[in-house]
């Protein structure tokens, strides 16, 4: 069976298998099963998540400029309209739009059946996706620095920066792989991609999160929107995704099913957060703003 995240590994899967005993080949197989499916689990639900997320950017901004009060704008990004900025606000409009479309398009790229199955498709989507999601990069830094579109303290805000260097780094890295045809090593760096390319939404969920079982703003202050959490999340919003990532691609490649079963155990656990981040954020953001 096919993994979720690069399709075609299977034939590598069974070939480190079949140089093990028949009964550590038996205990291997089930182990690689299980990772396959807590990747599988983890994909399925961020997909959804996603698609949410998305769904929601486009009612709540693209509603506001149907109803004619683009001002509303203003009730979750400070400053992304100001009165007479009609370049600033076209270049916020045009990120929004551009987000939605990173957003939604993501997983199309991950998923093996839509790359087996339409090859051309994934091609051109990747053209897009990568040179969006660069360009959105640049033009965050831009609301950041220059705009004021940011809320939160310094720290914050050079975490928010580190995240879309990282995107515009990795954006070239896929790309480069991709052009010299070494497959394997383009759909990791993609997977790397994807991960801080979904910071801003992974920012969101894991804040509903910690806000959920913590019964509350712990280590927050909310009118200033600053404190210990939000300065160690803004960073761990990226890194922790990828620190998930670069285990299960070390499991994947490895033959200790003791470590697999850990990283399989890791990933479920992240699925379960997860899913109760985007079901909060879900009933608490988004919906209300749709």
């Amino acid at each position: 069976m096919s993994d979720v995240f690069t399709g075609t590994d299977q034939q590598v899967d069974n070939q480190i298998i079949e140089h093990k005993p028949q009964q550590s080949k038996k205990a291997l197989k089930r182990a690689k099963t299980t990772l396959m499916w807590a990747a599988r689990s983890w994909f399925t639900v961020a997909t959804i998540g996603l698609w949410l997320f998305a769904s929601y950017i486009l009612a709540f901004y693209g509603g506001a400029i149907l109803a004619g009060n683009i001002e509303g704008w203003n009730d979750v990004l400070p400053n992304g309209y100001i009165p007479g900025d009609i370049i600033g606000n076209i270049a916020i409009g045009a990120h929004v739009l551009i987000a939605v479309l990173i957003i939604a398009g993501g997983p199309l790229q991950i998923i093996p059946k839509i790359r087996q199955a339409a090859p051309k498709f994934h091609r051109i989507l990747g053209r897009i996706y990568i040179p969006a999601a660069m360009l959105t990069s640049i033009a965050g830094l831009y609301m950041v620095w220059f705009r004021g579109s940011a809320v939160g303290d310094m720290t914050q805000h050079i975490a928010i920066s580190v995240n879309a260097l990282l995107i515009i780094i990795f954006g070239f890295i896929t790309v480069k792989y991709a052009i010299a045809r070494q497959i394997p090593t383009h759909r990791k760096w993609a997977l790397r991609l994807f991960m801080v390319v979904n910071g801003v939404w992974f920012f969101r969920i894991g804040l509903m999160f910690w806000l959920t079982v913590n019964g509350g703003p712990v280590g927050i202050d909310m009118k200033s929107f600053t404190g210990p959490f939000l300065d160690i999340w803004s960073f761990a919003q990226y890194l922790l995704p990828l620190a998930v990532l670069e285990m299960y691609f070390r499991a994947k490649e490895s033959t200790n099913t003791l470590g697999q079963y850990i990283t399989s155990g890791v990933i479920f656990l992240f699925t379960l957060c997860t899913g109760l981040g985007i079901f909060v954020a879900l009933m608490g953001m988004w919906i209300p703003r749709m």
